[in-house]
Parts: C-alpha cells; structure tokens; sequence
C-alpha cells in the first residue's frame, strides 16, 4: 500500500488537446483507468498552482508547449477506496502534430464522432459533451468499492446526470 491515506483527495489537472475535431488522447499503460483513453494530465507538484502544472503536465507527457489555454472545470471522484481525486479540467486547441511517444502510455488522435466508440471513462464523455457546447461544470463522480461509477452530479444545478 502506498504511504497516502486512503480517502484524501488527489489534486491532478487534465487537458483536452483539441485540433479541429480530433482530440490527441493517451491510452493509460496502468491504472487507473488502464487501457482507456483520457486527456493527458497528471498530479500537482507541492507548490504548484493548476495552470502552471497543467502545462508542464502536457509539456512532459506530449512534448507540445501549449500557449494557451482555457479551464474548463472541475472533477470531483469519490470512493471507498483509494480513488479520490480533484481535478481541474482544460482544453487546448493545438496545431496538429504526429502523436508523439509517451512512457504512460499511447497518445493517438481520435475523432470527437469516435469518442463513444473507444474505451473511455464516463466521466470523460459527459466533459467533452460540456467542452463541445462551452460549458462549464463541476462534475461530482461517486463510485463503489469495485470502481463503478455510481452517481455522477452536475453541482451548479445540483442536477442528477447518472
């Protein structure tokens, strides 16, 4: 077991690289989430604010240096287990380039019209549904001792999505 206490919030950032339609996406090596395709993104160091490590995030995990970018909003994940993470969510629009090698894994480019289709977290669809339209949200996921998303809660509008 790992020397973080089960239950405390992880603080993580993740950034949709966006080019036209395609989304530039990493097929996770290990979990969580193994082999289902998520933005790129990763903890936040001590220290260190969400915009500043979302760029490096996405600078050592793509090798692109992203040069703007927008914030989102934020996802809540809650468990039993130890699975609990906060994080901040943006999108970067990017000039296309070859999907660079990543050690977490593969990066590929997938359509937005693809993105039901692939292995990806339910969570991550109802963000690029909110990113599509523009929308900010403050998502609040609620999963069982087995990884199951159970609930998952728009917090503006208090509204029940799953």
């Amino acid at each position: 077991m790992s020397n973080e206490v089960i239950g405390l919030k992880r603080v993580a950032t993740l950034c949709i690289l966006r080019n036209k339609d395609k989304f530039l996406l990493l097929r996770r090596l290990k979990d969580p989430n193994k082999d289902m395709y998520v933005p790129v993104g990763g903890k936040i160091d001590p220290f260190e604010n969400p915009d500043t490590a979302v760029t490096r995030e996405v600078m050592e995990e793509t090798g692109i240096r992203i040069t703007s970018k927008q914030f989102c909003g934020i996802l809540t994940e809650t468990s039993p287990v130890n699975y609990n993470w906060i994080s901040y969510v943006y999108v970067s629009d990017v000039e296309f380039v070859e999907a660079p090698y990543c050690n977490e894994g593969d990066l590929e480019w997938v359509s937005a019209k693809d993105l039901d289709s692939i292995p990806t977290p339910l969570t991550d669809l109802y963000i690029y549904d909110y990113v599509a339209k523009e929308k900010f949200f403050a998502f609040n996921a609620i999963y069982d001792s087995a990884l199951i998303l159970t609930e998952l809660w728009e917090q503006y509008s208090n509204t029940k999505i799953i």
